[in-house]
């Protein structure tokens, strides 16, 4: 059975999934894991998602699969992701970000 990412769109086959950290749950309003709900995303997806938004935007703006896709500060990386398999990348976190943390 293979998984989709809730994000990018890629489809990776149940072989992909031996690696335990190659899918992983993005909670959705972080800081609320108990009541957040959750979405399945690749690896790549969850650590760019978390390098480009603070929690409390996640949680404001971007607490939806949706309102990830159609995030401005993503659409250059979901368009250069959807074309490689890669699960693994190197991710640089924000300035943006960082000054907010």
């Amino acid at each position: 059975m293979s998984t989709t990412c809730a994000v990018c769109r890629r489809v990776f086959p149940a072989a992909v999934r031996r690696d335990p950290q190659a899918i992983q749950e993005h909670h959705l309003r972080p800081e609320r894991r108990e009541t957040s709900p959750t979405v399945t995303l690749c690896r790549p997806c969850h650590d760019q998602i978390h390098a480009t938004f603070t929690n409390e935007e996640l949680r404001n703006d971007y607490d939806t699969a949706a309102a990830l896709r159609d995030a401005d500060r993503l659409a250059e990386y979901l368009s250069w992701i959807r074309g490689t398999e890669k699960l693994e990348i190197d991710v640089v976190t924000s300035d943006h970000v960082r000054d907010r943390r």
